[in-house]
């Protein structure tokens, strides 16, 4: 069967959400419940970074408090006004604003301490031999050769599969 053509442009909000809402093993998983991602990206057969267009419901997190080791992010507010927060301090955004998060930088989430919706573009690298860590939980994360994150405790013991 022969592949299929990537488009050369979508209306973004069109994309479907992406079905499982975390690679968080429990207890984190269910904490990702109010965030929406479409991998809008994935659509173009972006291989070398990837592209979202994420929704936070009230009371959302856009992740776990977390740090990459090689891979930058970098996220653009649309709609609503989510609080940045950080190893570092807390700053309230609002539509036009974005921020940046190089590779061992600065440990980073948002989170939608109002009642309207946040929505945002977050970008990021897929850089191989990545590692997340968190800072506030006991969760480290590598990327796999295949591109899926493998989850573990701190002390290097497996999490349950889920």
């Amino acid at each position: 069967m022969p592949e299929k053509t990537p488009p050369l442009a979508i209306s973004a909000r069109d994309v479907p959400p992406r079905t499982k809402p975390s690679n968080y093993p429990e207890p984190f998983f269910s904490r990702m419940a109010l965030r929406e991602k479409r991998q809008i990206g994935d659509v173009f057969g972006l291989a070398n970074f990837g592209v979202n267009l994420t929704r936070l419901l009230p009371g959302g997190e856009s992740a776990l408090l977390h740090r990459h080791s090689r891979q930058d992010e970098f996220v653009y507010i649309l709609e609503g006004t989510p609080t940045l927060v950080t190893d570092q301090g807390e700053v309230h955004l609002e539509p036009g604003m974005c921020a940046g998060f190089p590779a061992n930088g600065v440990a980073h989430q948002l989170v939608n301490r109002t009642q309207a919706d946040v929505v945002y573009l977050e970008i990021g690298d897929r850089t191989p031999g990545d590692e997340g860590s968190y800072p506030q939980d006991d969760l480290c994360a590598v990327l796999g050769a295949d591109g899926t994150w493998i989850f573990t405790h701190k002390d290097g013991t497996a999490y349950p599969p889920r």
